[in-house]
């Protein structure tokens, strides 16, 4: 197997295993992966049953794996456009640029603290590179600039805009009062609310970063990548999103992108291992030796020269491939001949594999034959000059 390694095939695993983490780190928390890891579940045992030869379950799960594949676009659509928006490498180009003006995090966190110490509660969303549109409902536009006394004012109790959360867009309070949607996991304690909840539900959907403060315990969370994370201090708060939300420098993503290739190592040892797996399956479970035939077709005859015969007109070829997802019989395999050196006369043409076009993953194995004759006669006179 060894041999018929290529670089290729490192990138090939590569590219699959930064995809499939990119998912599984997406939606790791959300009611998509466990539907996911189903679907894997039910793939598995189609593989076994097909290959112990059981048809009737192999056929029903099939059939079934058609019916799932339309529900799972109809029922998480808004999860496949938000992953493919996040794949989207241009979308840097289309986004609006980054405003100029900046907000005071730390005016902003010690506002959170004072409405904590005050019992109360108030829901705050930072959006960043992802659209937050599909997942924010409602709302009262208001595109004001941030400030400690705007966020106080409208949390308060008595405001008629208190209840819900402040999304805050381009360094501006673009909306309040908005309902965002509520996280399903299993794994939230049951202490606590609907905020919280809904704190969880938007970072479980997006990047966002979501500041959230309990009414009931004083207690001031974040919430990033459906986690909870409590804050001590205002100081904690004003770190924490100093470094979510104002760009870094040169020097800082340098260190960052090491950090990253390295931080949750076994999970991506896990899925480098699964896509190895799964690689393996597919590209070294080597078909049987196919026997085609290929036409004969020519190419650069002088055009002095005209042919009149060659022989034979097709040969057969024995092909093998390395990987099950290409199929020879589907391939139009031509044998092309230059004919640039042939004189007028009977021609031996020898046939090297290397004339033969084949696929990334093909090889020809054998020929019937390794020559081809063709005769070539010279022009007419009267022909040639007419030509000229």
């Amino acid at each position: 197997m060894l041999p018929h390694f290529r670089p290729q095939d490192i990138a090939d695993i590569l590219i699959m295993t930064f995809l499939v983490y990119q998912l599984y780190s997406w939606f790791k928390n959300s009611k998509a992966l466990q539907v996911v890891l189903g679907l894997l579940f039910l793939g598995v045992i189609y593989f076994i049953t097909k290959n112990l030869g059981l048809f009737m379950t192999s056929w029903i799960l099939q059939e079934l794996g058609t019916v799932l594949l339309v529900l799972l676009i109809v029922v998480f659509q808004a999860e496949i456009r938000q992953a493919l928006y996040r794949l989207s490498l241009l979308r840097n180009f289309f986004d609006r640029e980054e405003s100029a003006l900046r907000i005071d995090l730390l005016e902003f966190s010690a506002t959170v603290f004072s409405l904590a110490s005050q019992r109360i509660g108030a829901l705050v969303v930072f959006q960043r590179e992802e659209l937050l549109d599909d997942h924010i409902l409602h709302g009262v536009p208001l595109d004001s600039l941030v400030s400690g006394s705007l966020m106080t004012s409208i949390f308060i109790p008595s405001s008629p805009l208190h209840d819900g959360a402040v999304l805050i867009k381009d360094n501006r309070v673009s909306l309040a009062s908005c309902h965002l949607p509520l996280s399903v996991s299993a794994d939230v304690p049951q202490h606590l609310g609907t905020r919280h909840r809904a704190a969880l539900g938007l970072s479980e959907r997006s990047d966002a970063v979501i500041v959230v403060v309990s009414e009931e315990r004083g207690e001031v969370s974040l919430s990033l990548a459906g986690e909870l994370q409590p804050m001590a201090s205002a100081a904690q708060l004003h770190g924490k999103l100093t470094s979510l939300l104002q760009p870094l420098s040169p020097e800082e993503q340098r260190v960052g992108l090491k950090s990253r290739l390295f931080a949750n190592l076994w999970p991506k040892v896990a899925i480098l291992c699964m896509v190895v797996v799964c690689w393996l399956l597919i590209t070294f479970r080597q078909g049987e030796i196919l026997t085609i035939t290929a036409p004969v077709t020519f190419h650069n005859l002088p055009d002095s020269l005209t042919l009149t015969r060659s022989y034979p007109d097709q040969v057969d070829l024995q092909l093998k491939s390395f990987s099950n997802l290409v199929s020879p019989k589907q391939l139009d395999i031509v044998v092309d001949l230059d004919l640039s050196k042939v004189k007028e006369g009977n021609n031996n043409i020898q046939i090297s594999k290397e004339l033969i076009k084949l696929p990334p993953g093909v090889v020809v194995v054998n020929m019937d034959r390794s020559l081809i004759r063709v005769t070539a006669e010279r022009k007419p006179l009267r022909e040639e000059k007419r030509r000229r």
